[in-house]
């Protein structure tokens, strides 16, 4: 393939902006994801260097993306890269975008179709917030004169605005009283089930995300990082979202999933010693040995949640449809919605790692619950009598 001749320019500079946002995984997978778009489609499409597009070109783009050509279009999630003799080459598989299926459609053996592609409005907001990232450290770098993205004045054309407080994806009491009850059930027959119960109750308990349990580059969560303070108090050190560290405190009822975990199932003492090094989820073979692989959390709990959803297709099917549309991410946010009811919404801030207040807010629905309510009677045939 013949490269025009800014390419080298072009790749040193995204190479050094991504280098930058190493420290963390997930991040600089989405960074890469979308800068990769970019310089694909500024080369080969537009044909131009990504240092020279203009605020036209950035909408160019934008569009592009909501609707890219047939072939750029992939049909299932694929490695970038492939190893072969120990180095990595590029995959002949993957595509830039994917089509893909929710969950339900998915289970109900339906494939995708590259009709099925569509660009969500989170995958926008990410891609718009991306590029002027890029585009202001080119400018900070004197790569270039103005921030190309900035200039779009009408950002609305692309991006939705929400006209109400977003409903929270989260599991009904019913839906996870049944998650939990039926794990529990299938540990008192295997013990290796222990293991799920006890993700079960960091997911819901403690908010955590499943990149929160599992070890990276950047953090290796431990047993360790249990620790009690003077007052006899219990927290739990994570490192989440951003590179950002946080304490979370552990509840009574956490501190009694943790013990029973540790004694049934680890064969370990009730409670964490100071600087203990054992993985807070290890492998079932060696216990010693971190889970760095979040699909397997991911298949544990969706096995969780597809036995509940059989349990309850007994007799609540529209709960059990519901449940078949979960994700891993919505034990967290049942449990932050379950917790602002009662606790002060600053504490499930921070317990939670949210930047701000505002975030927490989205989690309280008294407002929705009263409009819901308001609503219930309105009437759709009229009761006024007309004279004849």
């Amino acid at each position: 393939m013949n490269l025009p001749l800014f390419a080298v320019k072009d790749f040193e500079i995204a190479l050094k902006f991504l280098f930058s946002y190493r420290g963390s995984e997930a991040t600089f997978g989405a960074y890469r994801r979308d800068i990769e778009r970019l310089i694909q489609w500024s080369w080969f499409v537009k044909e131009e260097s990504i240092l020279r597009l203009k605020r036209e070109d950035i909408e160019s783009f934008i569009e592009f993306c909501i609707k890219p050509p047939k072939k750029w279009i992939g049909l299932k999630v694929v490695a970038r890269f492939k190893v072969k003799d120990g180095l990595k080459i590029s995959n002949s598989e993957w595509r830039p975008f994917e089509a893909s299926l929710n969950k339900k459609e998915f289970k109900d053996g339906n494939l995708p179709t590259k009709d099925d592609y569509a660009f969500s409005q989170k995958a926008l907001r990410a891609l718009f917030a991306i590029l002027s990232s890029f585009y202001n450290y080119c400018l900070q770098e004197e790569m270039i004169n103005a921030n190309p993205v900035a200039l779009i004045r009408q950002k609305s054309k692309f991006l939705m605005q929400e006209s109400s407080t977003p409903v929270i994806r989260r599991l009904s009491d019913k839906q996870w009283q049944t998650v939990l009850s039926m794990a529990k059930e299938k540990a008192k027959n295997d013990v290796k089930y222990e293991r799920t119960v006890f993700i079960l109750s960091c997911l819901y308990g403690m908010y955590l995300r499943v990149s929160e349990l599992t070890a990276s580059n950047r953090w290796t969560p431990m047993m360790g990082n249990f620790f009690k303070d003077a007052e006899n108090n219990w927290w739990f050190k994570t490192v989440g979202k951003g590179n950002k560290a946080r304490q979370i405190a552990v509840s009574n009822e956490m501190l009694k999933a943790l013990k029973h975990y540790r004694t049934e199932y680890l064969k370990l003492s009730p409670y964490p010693l100071i600087d203990e090094k054992t993985p807070l989820i290890g492998h079932t073979t060696n216990i010693n040995k971190p889970m760095t692989d979040e699909r397997v959390i991911r298949r544990l709990i969706q096995t969780c949640f597809d036995d509940a959803a059989f349990e309850l297709s007994k007799n609540n099917p529209e709960e059990a449809q519901n449940l078949y549309s979960a994700t891993v991410h919505w034990l967290r946010h049942t449990g932050i919605s379950d917790d602002v009811k009662t606790r002060p919404r600053e504490h499930v801030r921070d317990d939670a790692g949210h930047s701000s207040g505002a975030i927490t807010d989205k989690y309280i629905d008294v407002e929705l619950t009263e409009r819901a309510r308001s609503a219930k009677n309105k009437l759709i045939e009229t009761r006024l009598k007309f004279k004849k």
